[in-house]
Parts: structure tokens; C-alpha cells; sequence
């Protein structure tokens, strides 16, 4: 997760923000043959399987083999072996799978990125999370110097990913699908670095890795809380941000959804914001335990990143 909020510095991104929204489709079963007169008329055989929902658990053991590598560090081997295993799996579900290699202050990241098209649609959405954690828990009372196991920050979002990465069905959805992982996310006001930094090679680079520039970008961070509390971001798109909190109360997640703005945040929506794209922060950054060591699994709860993934994918299919 990105720094803590600055509202000042925001004042010229309002005028980036665009609204637009689109209108719910609905899917209509294959329509069957008439049947001969007299006959009796056999029950319908569906066209294909459904797509299956969003499963919780699945993405909470996701949040389990993240920390499992230890800390994520940008240029560690844990980060090259998480990293490993994401494009591996964005590969197994039959994605695109590819990394986007760059360098940070003499330091090899690389961003990973998941797409799958759909030939009826030339417009792209791009969902992201970063997957890197934090050197050092400077808001640790106790262990400011230890890394940060980054169960929440950012195993949260990047376990909602890789859970959509296998139920998402992008002839549903009626669009082409990008799935990002941001590397060098995290470890900004430490040593010097900054924070975004691959978010901000990814918006920069768009034309290497997207043949269109997208229509929405969706960034999650820290959604896996047990007390989920995700509110409007002030810097998010309004109309997207409505599109994204409608579904989830339609869902029946208004409690966890606030539509009402809370924080204002610099995160990886922001490079997008700037470059005049829509894009949305899904982020609770009411959480304690943010940048310490006592971020770990057992703050992580698999009822949150449902209510956090069946909601994106919900949002996905409207057309």
C-alpha cells in the first residue's frame, strides 16, 4: 500500500476524473427448436457450463502461499519466486501470461501481467494489485526495523486476482480482461525509493502491452480485512466507483461498501488518473495492522475477499 493519505497533493487530479457508465446486459439461454405437434418437448440442454463464482477460501489459501515465500521484497528471491508462481498459474487457467521487465534504482522488478481477449470486443479493462512487500515496518512500535509479512498488504489483492484469474469468463463479460501485478509497489520514503513505481512503468508502457488504451482500470489493495470498511477513494473516478459499489449492493455487500468518500489516497490507480484513464482504488485503509509485523494471515478473512472478488467479478459481466 502506497503512502499514508495527502489530501493537498490531490487538488489537480480532481479534474481528471470522467464520468460514464454502462448498462447491465442480460445473458439469455440458447434459445432450442420447436418441437413436432403432439410431441412431448424434452427439457432444455444447456449451451455450457457456468461459470463458476468467486470461492473465498480458495482465495484466502492464495493469501497463504504469499506469505508462505516470506517477505516479497522488490529484487528479493522471494519476490522472483511468488512472482514465478503467479505467471504459472495465470498460465494453468489459460491466460496470457507474460512479465514486464524494468529496473529501479539499480534493482531487477518486473511487473506480471494476465490477459485474455475476446474477439467480440475491443475494449479493456485492466484489474490490478501489487504483490511486493515492505522492507521494513516503520509503524511498528516494536520492530520497526523487520520486514513486513504483507498478509493484507498485499497478498489481499493479489489473491483476488489469481482467484478471478479462474472464474472470470471474459465471453461474459462481454470485454477483454488484463490482469496486473504490480512489483515495486510498496517501499516508498525507504532509502530513497518512491512509491507506484511499477504501476507507473506499466501506465507509461500501456502501448507494449495493451493494443488499446483501457477503458477502466480497477486497483485493489488491502481488501482483506475482517472488518472491511471500503469507502469511496476521493481521487477515484465517481462514476466507476458507483458502478463498483452498485454491484457489490446489489450483491447484498452494502455494509462492507460505503458509498461515502473516506481517504484520499496515492496508489496504483494514480499513474492511470493522471494519463486521463478512469480508474478506481478499492482500498480499506482502516487497518491497524498496516506496515507492522503483526500483519499475518489471521487478519485476513476469506468472507472479505469473497464479498471483494464475487463483487468484481459481478462488476465484470455488466456490459
Amino acid at each position: 500500500m502506497a503512502g499514508k493519505p495527502n489530501p493537498a497533493r490531490w487538488v489537480l487530479l480532481g479534474a481528471l476524473l470522467c464520468a460514464g457508465c454502462a448498462a447491465p446486459a442480460q445473458i439469455l439461454p440458447t434459445p432450442r427448436a420447436s418441437a413436432p405437434a403432439r410431441a412431448e418437448i424434452p427439457a432444455p440442454t444447456p449451451s455450457a457450463t457456468p461459470a463458476p463464482l468467486f470461492d473465498g477460501a480458495r482465495a484466502y489459501a492464495w493469501v497463504t502461499r504469499q506469505v508462505a515465500h516470506g517477505p516479497r521484497i522488490t529484487g528479493t528471491a522471494g519476490n522472483r519466486a511468488l512472482g514465478d508462481e503467479i505467471l504459472a498459474e495465470l498460465a494453468a487457467q489459460g491466460w496470457r501470461a507474460l512479465a514486464q521487465d524494468f529496473s529501479y534504482k539499480s534493482t531487477a522488478a518486473r511487473n506480471l501481467i494476465g490477459t485474455k481477449t475476446n474477439p467480440q470486443s475491443k475494449e479493456w479493462v485492466v484489474l490490478g494489485a501489487h504483490y511486493d512487500t515492505r522492507k521494513r515496518a516503520d509503524q511498528d512500535p516494536i520492530h520497526p526495523d523487520q520486514p513486513v509479512p504483507g498478509a493484507n498488504d498485499a497478498a489481499s489483492g493479489a489473491a483476488v486476482l489469481l482467484e478471478l484469474a479462474r472464474v472470470v469468463d471474459v465471453n461474459a463479460a462481454g470485454k477483454n480482461i488484463a490482469l496486473v501485478f504490480f512489483d515495486a509497489e510498496d517501499n516508498g520514503d525507504l532509502d530513497g525509493w518512491d512509491w507506484i513505481v511499477g504501476s507507473e512503468y506499466f501506465a507509461a508502457h500501456l502501448s507494449q502491452t495493451l493494443p488499446v488504451t483501457p477503458s477502466a482500470v480497477v486497483v485493489l489493495d488491502m481488501i482483506g480485512d475482517k472488518d472491511l470498511n471500503i469507502f469511496y477513494e476521493k481521487n477515484s473516478d465517481p462514476a466507476l466507483s458507483a458502478q463498483i459499489w452498485g454491484a457489490a449492493q446489489r450483491l447484498g455487500f452494502s455494509g462492507q461498501f460505503i458509498p461515502s468518500a473516506k481517504w484520499s489516497m496515492e496508489d496504483d490507480h494514480t499513474p492511470f488518473l493522471r494519463r486521463g484513464i478512469r480508474a478506481v482504488d478499492v482500498i480499506d485503509f482502516d487497518y491497524p495492522d498496516w506496515h507492522r509485523v503483526t500483519d499475518t494471515p489471521d487478519k485476513v478473512s476469506a468472507d472479505s475477499l469473497f464479498r471483494v472478488g464475487r463483487t468484481m467479478q459481478a462488476w465484470l459481466e455488466l456490459k
